[in-house]
């Protein structure tokens, strides 16, 4: 069983962050840590964040949130770390990140590129979840004014178990040719994860929580997590009229692409979260508008909520910043700098909107250069 401690700790530090502007849909609907305790100190009047740009076009987007920034004066200093994916002999750089972080208490980054031959390393961005305990993933994907895509008024939030399930990294070859791969579930972190949804379904204002498994087939582990997920509804929150329904992740994947409207907020392990935040991301208008964050009972670390480096873009000045920017905005909020948030996510919302100034993941030809510059004119 999870412990009172950990419970009481997530479920009275969720809240809305909801702004107070009516421009920032997806920013409404987000949930952050509030404990003032687990909040960096302020020196000089400013917080401290560690900034890990990431790898492809992590620097890019970075330096666009940077200016932003910058031009509004908000009160945050930056301790950059530069780490990468791609080069060998990076861990001392990585760790001097993770000592950051651990001071820190709150991070920004790009998402760092993870080789696939066998020789290359773990994924990092994977460690520093693990390694920090940062064990929910929340990710919203709700339809942008002005932005017109397939499937209209599309709202739903993806919570995912950050920490365990086939990310635990604990595989070996038993025989040439045979691997094992082993996909650990617990009944506490399903507890916890269980708990986090629907505390951010109480404190969001929806209405309904569906737990994605597979649990025909895995009858042990997503069986384990299904059955948590459906205790946890039924004895604790049974008696908010909060709907909860189980899905197996295959359907879920067809639900997506053709009745998105039907989904709330989503609970799934690990594997499944990402698949299903990528499909959610491509719905609403794909991974360079989409953010994200993760939150754990110390720490919090803001990214892009589709785990995509953009090698192929990288360097040509293309990128869209949006996803960072409006994960930037989160982050501010988490701090308690409302104001700065709300206008940097309703300026970002207006000029989607506006559709003047779009990147050409967007159907428009403007440069990241571009974006940023208008999105600061409109701040200033």
């Amino acid at each position: 069983m999870i412990s009172a401690p950990i419970r009481s700790s997530v479920g009275s530090a969720l809240r809305s962050a909801a702004a107070s502007s009516k421009r920032a849909p997806v920013a409404r609907s987000m949930a952050t840590l509030v404990d003032e305790k687990r909040l960096p100190a302020k020196f000089g009047g400013k917080y401290t964040v560690t900034l890990v740009p990431g790898d492809g076009i992590g620097k890019e987007v970075a330096d666009s949130v940077k200016e932003i920034f910058d031009a509004l004066k908000v009160p945050v200093q930056w301790e950059q770390y530069d780490v990468s994916g791609e080069t060998t002999g990076g861990d001392d750089l990585f760790q001097q990140a993770m000592e950051s972080l651990k001071r820190n208490k709150v991070g920004l980054k790009g998402i760092l590129y993870t080789p696939i031959d066998q020789t290359g390393h773990n994924s990092w961005n994977v460690a520093m979840r693990q390694q920090l305990d940062i064990y929910a993933s929340v990710v919203v994907c709700k339809s942008l004014p002005g932005f017109p895509t397939r499937h209209d008024n599309v709202d739903f939030a993806i919570i995912r178990e950050n920490t365990e399930g086939e990310y635990s990294g604990l595989e070996h070859q038993s025989y040439p040719g045979v691997v094992e791969s082993l996909k650990v579930s617990t009944r506490a972190k399903a507890e916890r994860i269980a708990r986090f949804a629907f505390d951010f379904a109480v404190k969001n204002n929806r209405k309904k929580v569906t737990c994605v498994h597979k649990a025909n087939i895995m009858k042990l582990g997503d069986g384990l997590f299904l059955n948590t997920c459906r205790r946890i509804a039924e004895q604790e929150y049974g008696h908010t009229g909060i709907k909860f329904e189980a899905m197996i992740v295959d359907n879920t994947a067809m639900q997506l692409v053709s009745r998105p409207q039907q989904f709330d907020v989503m609970v799934m392990p690990n594997l499944y979260g990402t698949i299903c935040a990528n499909i959610g991301s491509a719905l609403v208008g794909g991974p360079g508008i989409t953010p994200g964050c993760n939150f754990g009972r110390e720490y919090a670390l803001f990214e892009p909520g589709c785990r995509h480096v953009g090698k192929d873009i990288m360097g040509t000045n293309k990128a869209n910043p949006t996803a960072l920017i409006l994960s930037s905005t989160m982050m501010l909020r988490h701090l308690g700098l409302e104001s700065q948030a709300n206008l940097i996510a309703g300026a970002t919302y207006d000029l989607v909107k506006e559709g003047k100034i779009r990147t050409a993941d967007l159907g428009g030809s403007a440069t990241t250069t571009d974006f940023t510059k208008g999105l600061i004119q409109r701040l200033l």
